[in-house]
């Protein structure tokens, strides 16, 4: 017996209406109602299937009977000297097989044998000594439903002998017979049809509909209350299709309901970060300005100290803004547009700062001229946020004085367009893959949010393009970017153009 879950209502009389709109259909108009009809024509198959030759069959045993006993009683006619049995006997003989007239053929003669009531016409004629299956059928239903008041001539030889017998009989018994027949077994078919096909229907709703309707009531309930334990599918430990299934849906659900928590915990987080948000920036503004003004006292114990607490001061501003940006619902629509890649990594240059750090070699490799589709703002903060890390990784790198190198390229391919940040630093930490692009795991640092790369991954991902760690022969960490152009509308193309010329 499978152990699925009953979710409450699942078996009541009305149909069970999911939060977005989709209603469970009733026992018969769903998958049940199609099994039924498909098992009612699969039974209504196989009675045509067996109640066709089997009224055919009787047919021809019935025309075979008649005809045998016939013959048994010509041979004897046959037989005997023409004055051992009287003609009126002899014609009350052969008359007792219910036949209408008898003909021998033997020899290469014929010889009328007996004649009574002999009809003006023959409708029909029935050699059986050659009788295929298809015709057997069709004469058989022919007889059934147009027979009755015909007279029919029957051929079929007497025992292994060469001689032929031959008879006209009327064929209102026979159809009587037929009748009887069909009758009594269609009915003992139907009977034993019925029963099969109820057992077949049963049993395969048990073992079919019923676990997937019970499965399908469970996502109804899963989808209104995902956040539930007790709405996590309790699956069978059958090892057919259906249990594995189930125990797959159990298992999705239940990493379902992980990724759930997990997301309520960063909302919540984001909430509180928000909230906070202003008395943050306060106490960071109040405290740069402190530290600028011990940074003007004229004292070295002063001077050795203040840069590093500006640089803590900056990571903690830094870490901020970086928390609450990611806690932001969603990203804004890209605003996208043809922009200059080059001058774009410039500022991002700029920004950065690297011009007053001699350590840190910066290569611009941007082809001239080349434009990519795309929000110019959340591009910058993509590759701000990778150069940024690189530049924080060649700093770590920068007392072994070793070459630090952060290289930019870019190059299109048809509508695609290809960026690179390559640096020289110490690479990526084996466990910083193993967790790339996830908030708060993914950093390559000490103190890291890993919030940088999780940023620039759904910015991307919201251009249509993708992200990716590159693995490289030598030294350092290389990631490319690409995003694909927009598609173009061919009728604003068209107006475009026109307006242009």
């Amino acid at each position: 017996m499978r152990s699925e879950n009953r979710p409450r209502g699942t078996e009541s009389a009305s149909p069970r209406v999911s939060a977005d709109g989709i209603v469970m259909p009733r026992f018969l108009s769903g998958l049940s109602g199609r099994i039924l009809m498909l098992t009612v024509a699969i039974i209504m198959f196989a009675e045509i299937v067996f109640f066709v030759p089997a009224v055919a069959t009787m047919r021809l045993r019935w025309l075979d009977d008649r005809l045998n006993t016939a013959a048994a009683a010509v041979t004897v006619i046959d037989g005997l000297q023409p004055l051992s049995l009287p003609r009126a006997l002899q014609d009350e003989t052969l008359m007792a097989t219910g036949t209408k007239a008898i003909v021998l053929r033997k020899d290469g003669m014929s010889q009328l044998l007996a004649v009574t009531d002999m009809p003006p016409e023959i409708s029909r004629s029935y050699d059986l000594t050659d009788v295929g299956p298809v015709k057997a059928v069709v004469d058989a239903f022919d007889e059934l439903l147009f027979g009755g008041d015909r007279a029919i001539r029957i051929l079929g030889n007497i025992g292994d002998s060469d001689a032929i017998i031959e008879l006209v009989i009327s064929d209102d018994e026979l159809r009587h017979a037929l009748l009887i027949y069909a009758r009594n077994i269609f009915a003992l078919s139907i009977l034993l049809s019925s029963v099969t096909a109820m057992l077949i229907f049963f049993r395969l709703n048990a073992i079919l509909v019923r676990p997937l309707r019970r499965q399908i009531a469970n996502m109804q309930t899963f989808s209104e209350h995902p956040e539930l334990p007790e709405s996590v599918f309790r699956p069978s430990a059958e090892p057919d299709e259906l249990g594995i299934a189930g125990r797959h849906l159990a298992t999705m659900q239940s990493e379902l309901q992980k990724t759930l928590r997990q997301q309520k915990r960063l909302a919540e987080l984001g909430l509180a970060v928000s909230k906070i948000n202003h008395d943050m920036r306060n106490i960071l503004s109040a405290a740069q300005l402190m530290s600028d003004r011990i940074a003007g006292i004229d004292d070295p114990v002063v001077k050795r100290v203040a840069p590093k607490l500006l640089r803590a001061i900056d990571r903690a501003a830094l870490y901020s803004r970086s928390v609450l940006s990611y806690g932001q619902v969603s990203e804004a629509e890209p605003k996208r547009r043809m922009i200059d890649v080059q001058s774009l990594v410039n500022d991002v240059h700029d920004y950065l700062e690297l011009s007053a750090d001699p350590s840190i070699e910066w290569i611009n490799r941007v082809p001239e001229g080349l434009k990519i589709d795309a929000d110019p703002e959340q591009l910058f903060r993509v590759i701000f946020n990778l150069c940024r890390n690189s530049v924080e990784a060649l700093g770590q790198q920068a007392k072994a004085e070793s070459v630090n190198c952060l290289t930019i390229s870019a190059q299109r391919h048809g509508s695609v367009v290809s960026l690179t940040i390559d640096d020289t630093g110490p690479g990526m930490p084996q466990k910083a893959r193993e967790n790339l692009f996830a908030a708060f795991r993914g950093s390559a640092r000490s103190g890291g949010t890993g919030l940088g790369l999780a940023i620039a991954r759904e910015l991307v991902l919201a251009h249509g393009g993708t992200i990716g760690l590159v693995e490289k022969a030598g030294q350092g960490t290389l990631f490319r970017i690409e995003i694909p152009d927009r598609p173009v509308m061919l009728e604003s193309w068209r107006e475009e153009n026109e307006a242009g010329s």
